[in-house]
């Protein structure tokens, strides 16, 4: 590792989704680590798993697709994660984030303290924090961090509104989803005309420099003092839409870690994201070079711009 190279530092869960057809490896942390090598900057991954098969089956996985392992503790009590997905026969999905897993006990180690203090960003999750091990471990890194960028991730039961708000208080760059928006928003009891008051509250609230608002098939909204974007989404034929929101925030820092232009670094997101939709699996294999193809193909998409918060 060089302090002179650009990289990013993913905190948080690693896991097996068991589903009727097989097990997949998931977890957001993982996701967002595997973009951001495809897309040309260095990520480490801070998780734990179990010393046992699925331990070893996912670090097998994680070394194939390129994620560094060597910052990815192994427990000897606890077991690898599993999330159990159910399907109805009326499709409906349900999911069970096996709790406790090796990634509730993730261990504050004096050789993190480097890693994430010469980090370009540190990223990170709520579902992380339903252990207190974890949740320690992640406050003294955020302390330790230039850049804190929190992706909610919201899976219920495992999030309390306090525990949220410590986390949007130590927040530089927040994404999150609409559905998140509005239940956070909710918990103020304020009556909002529009989005934009939604957006301005959280910033002023918890001082957040940058909000990222995905929003699906519609594309997705960027807040900041100097800018209040809204990029439309790459029309696709969706095949699968694990993963995507990984993809897009992953695809966004590459662009704004190298200092492009927001509006840029907003169409790159949106393809990118767009172009993961049409492919099996959150972790596809592609290049730079498909992204831009894709972008060439579909024709490159601008920004509108919002009108300003009040």
């Amino acid at each position: 590792m060089s302090e002179k190279t650009t990289y990013a530092v993913c905190f948080g869960e690693v896991l097996w989704d068991n589903l009727p057809a097989g097990k997949k490896p998931g977890g957001a942390p993982m996701n967002v680590a595997y973009h951001l090598k495809k897309l040309g900057v260095d990520s480490y991954l801070i998780s734990r798993i179990g010393n046992d098969t699925n331990g070893e089956e996912l670090k097998q996985v994680l070394q194939v697709l390129n994620i560094d392992t060597e910052y990815c503790q192994v427990d000897e009590e606890q077991p690898t994660s599993l999330v159990e997905v159910e399907i109805s026969p009326e499709n409906e999905v349900t999911y069970e984030i096996v709790y406790p897993a090796a990634w509730d006990y993730i261990e504050y180690e004096g050789r993190l303290k480097p890693l994430v203090q010469n980090a370009d960003a540190l990223i990170y999750g709520s579902l992380s924090g339903r252990n207190n091990v974890t949740r320690e471990t992640l406050a003294q890194l955020l302390e330790l961090s230039s850049f804190n960028v929190f992706d909610v991730n919201l899976r219920p039961p495992f999030y309390e509104e306090s525990y949220i708000a410590f986390l949007l208080g130590k927040t530089d760059l927040l994404k999150l989803n609409l559905h998140e928006l509005n239940l956070m928003a909710g918990w103020n009891q304020i009556t909002y005309k529009d989005e934009f008051d939604k957006i301005k509250l959280l910033q002023d609230k918890y001082h957040i420099k940058e909000i990222i608002v995905t929003k699906g098939s519609t594309g997705a909204s960027y807040y900041s003092e100097l800018a209040q974007l809204h990029h439309p989404a790459y029309p696709v034929k969706v095949r699968d839409t694990v993963g995507s929101g990984d993809s897009f925030l992953a695809a966004f820092l590459s662009k704004k870690l190298s200092g492009e232009p927001i509006e840029s670094t907003l169409n790159f997101a949106s393809a990118v994201a767009a172009f993961v939709t049409t492919q099996p699996g959150a972790c596809p294999l592609y290049t730079k070079f498909d992204i831009k193809q894709f972008i060439s193909d579909k024709g490159e998409i601008n920004a509108v711009p919002a009108r300003t918060l009040d």
